[in-house]
């Protein structure tokens, strides 16, 4: 908010007696634009070896945040690292895809992964919201070489989220056999997306996937369980009657690279899952074959 026009919206001294406007003003001016201020973020402080790695050069991406990256095609988004991020050993990166009309900055807000996420670290980007297409899900789909461009990335492990559209997108990217980009694990959330849906695709070379989905979700109602079903069918897992541990279900006999598990929860369908330790310790413990 710019300051000036905030000053002349609260302190109008028309609506403000002289002696209360010449005390009280000032106050409420801070109040108003601290209100009007981005939220600090908050970012986590990373557990390196003792002997860090030497995995990367010429990569001038530095610490902290960085809120202007703009992918080729003009997709904007944001970059986050471990407060000691340290430029020569490669991290796991996780790439957020937004709900619709959420920018990086709000969907970095409703999923508070930042620090949670650098503190485990990983190096994590915020995707813009852009009205899914071929073309956009091709741009989504370049933004994780074009962050390993700047940033030290371990490209073996490369994770997606994302909530609704971004669960879709998310999804997609694993999927599509045209974008030159294949994600280490997926961990879609609402996503709009049936086994139906998903049954006009080939299915992909087996990869990881925790699909979130809520049992209150009146926009997509039932969808996140039979997604799952369709991943477990791809990787060859037993599609029956799972085994069900933390309010979860995990299919059975997958290959121990490839998991699958479904995580319902509660709410409507702009709710969050809010299990992100469970997110970051599904991609954290993961062992992946070398790509």
């Amino acid at each position: 908010m710019n300051k000036s026009f905030a000053t002349r919206i609260v302190c109008a001294k028309n609506r403000l007696p002289g002696t209360l406007y010449r005390y009280a003003c000032p106050v409420v001016i801070a109040l108003v634009l601290v209100a009007c201020s981005p939220e600090p973020v908050e970012l986590g402080v990373a557990q390196y070896p003792d002997e860090p790695s030497q995995d990367c050069i010429n990569r001038d991406g530095g610490a902290g945040t960085h809120d202007e990256e703009t992918s080729a095609g003009g997709v904007a988004y944001s970059v986050r690292t471990p407060q000691n991020y340290l430029g020569s050993t490669a991290h796991p990166l996780l790439v957020v895809y937004p709900g619709a009309g959420h920018s990086a900055a709000r969907t970095e807000r409703y999923t508070a992964l930042t620090e949670p996420a650098t503190a485990a670290g990983y190096v994590i980007a915020y995707v813009d919201h852009e009205r899914l297409s071929l073309s956009v899900l091709d741009e989504f789909a370049r933004i994780p070489a074009e962050v390993a461009q700047k940033w030290c990335i371990d490209t073996s492990r490369v994770f997606l989220t994302g909530h609704s559209d971004g669960g879709t997108a998310a999804s997609a990217m694993a999927f599509r056999s045209d974008d030159n980009f294949s994600p280490s694990a997926i961990a879609p959330s609402a996503a709009g997306m049936t086994a139906e849906d998903l049954g006009s695709y080939d299915c992909p070379e087996p990869l990881p996937v925790l699909v979130f989905h809520s049992a209150d979700d009146t926009l997509f109602p039932g969808f996140g369980r039979s997604a799952a079903s369709w991943w477990a069918a791809c990787n060859g897992c037993n599609v029956g009657t799972g085994v069900s541990t933390d309010g979860c279900v995990d299919f059975p006999a997958c290959p121990p690279s490839a998991p699958v598990r479904y995580c319902e929860g509660s709410g409507g369908h702009r709710t969050w899952p809010g299990r992100n330790e469970m997110l970051l310790n599904f991609f954290t413990r993961l062992t992946l074959p070398t790509k």
